[in-house]
């Protein structure tokens, strides 16, 4: 057993510290947290600690809100103060990118997140456990979801019991039930569930589901086929509406089950503003288009938009929220490494985790003089830089935006201008 003093983080939120030269990685632990580490594993080519007691607290800590603080892999940086949450963030981000970098601060910490995935396992309901792919910490609150995560949770254990379906047994690999999707409209107050699971309901057990779930504004049945533990399906609308409503400031948001949305309402209007204040002319191309959210936010604010997006379920959100809004904005379904882009006068990029790639060639063939690279991660977009970009490109701003309060995590909107 070893006392030491947490020195720093990990790009990835750990905290660490160094015992004769080998660096211990530390989930949950603060620089100036001073622990008595009792036990270590190797993962991943590092040392992380598995047992260890917070001897004396570092002055960056605050008293985590959630009951399952410590457990959850969900809020790695919950019993950190917000403050202090922030500067870290942009230090990671300047650390990785070298850029230096503003940060803007979620309106709302507690009660932002838009969707939860609940795993419905035979251990327990609710999410999973940090650092254990087969351990699921039974939920009965989640702060920075919902105040109704007990009734939407409640809800759920009195369906399983009536119903007599099985939950899922991550070890095994089977049983009836595997995820409790909720998605809300912060702003609207309409609520979308939708149950992942492995069998075809029977119409006694439907209308079971409706009853238990009657609140719900849009209710889904989505079957999954394979035994991958995602909460993904095929969704098939059993009550309400085929989509809830999101309202950010003048722009409305359909919501679909297999539809991606910004997870924070909140701080989603920075975001949008930010991207705004970035673009230049009046033509943009919204690369990576995905259901519209920027381009029809820009749309509405008088810019002529363009979008392109491999999925198509997104190309008709984005083609309805256009509708919905009254905005004169085409998109189109097309794989971005392969689509030219012609005369704009900004391009607007929000790739996948992995980043550009082949497609950042493109942007330097089209010779547009603004990119706006909006990225949640920092390596992937030093990659796209450092390989491509930087051949045409130089940073000429960049603002973080916290989409992800108590997490490492943070959305970067970057302007890049032609050299």
């Amino acid at each position: 057993m070893i006392k030491e003093t947490v020195e720093d983080f990990t790009e990835e939120g750990l905290g660490t510290l160094r015992i004769d030269g080998r660096a211990i990685h530390i989930p949950f632990a603060y620089p100036g947290d001073y622990v008595l580490m009792k036990r270590t594993k190797r993962r991943f080519g590092r040392r992380i600690a598995t047992d260890f007691e917070l001897l004396e607290p570092s002055p960056l800590r605050q008293t985590p809100r959630c009951p399952h603080f410590g457990r959850c892999g969900g809020c790695l940086w919950q019993g950190m103060k917000y403050k202090e949450q922030l500067r870290f963030k942009a230090e990671l981000f300047e650390r990785i990118t070298g850029i230096s970098a503003d940060v803007r601060g979620s309106p709302k910490i507690w009660g932002f997140r838009n969707v939860s995935n609940f795993i419905v396992t035979a251990a327990g309901i609710g999410l999973k456990e940090y650092g254990n792919p087969l351990g699921v910490v039974d939920s009965g609150e989640c702060p920075i979801f919902s105040k109704r995560t007990r009734e939407y949770l409640n809800a759920l254990r009195g369906f399983l019991e009536e119903s007599g379906l099985r939950p899922w047994d991550l070890r095994k690999k089977r049983g009836d039930v595997h995820y409790l999707q909720i998605k809300e409209g912060k702003f609207t107050g309409e609520v979308m569930v939708n149950l992942i699971a492995h069998v075809q309901p029977t119409r006694e057990v439907l209308q079971a589901f409706r009853d238990y779930f009657s609140f719900a504004d849009s209710l889904y049945w989505s079957f999954k086929a394979d035994e991958r533990d995602d909460p993904k399906g095929e969704p098939g609308l059993i009550a309400g509406q085929p989509y809830i409503r999101e309202r950010i400031k003048d722009v409305v948001y359909l919501i679909h089950p297999n539809s991606f949305f910004q997870t924070n309402s909140y701080a989603l209007a920075l975001l949008l503003k930010t991207v705004e204040g970035f673009a230049d002319g009046e033509r943009v191309f919204d690369l990576y288009s995905g259901v519209g959210t920027f381009g029809v936010w820009l749309a509405k604010r008088g810019f002529a938009v363009e979008g392109v997006e491999l999925n198509p379920l997104a190309v008709e959100m984005a083609r309805k929220n256009a509708e919905l809004n009254g905005v004169d904005a085409v998109f189109k379904v097309g794989r971005a490494e392969e689509t030219p882009i012609g005369d704009y006068d900004t391009v607007i990029v929000d790739p996948p985790r992995k980043g550009l790639k082949e497609a950042a060639e493109l942007l330097i063939k089209s010779g547009v003089e603004r990119v706006v690279y909006v990225s949640c991660n920092p390596r992937a977009f030093k990659l796209d830089y450092e390989n491509h970009l930087k051949k045409d490109y130089h940073v000429e701003d960049a603002t973080l935006v916290d989409m992800f309060p108590h997490t490492p995590h943070v959305e970067a909107v970057i302007m890049l201008e032609k050299k």
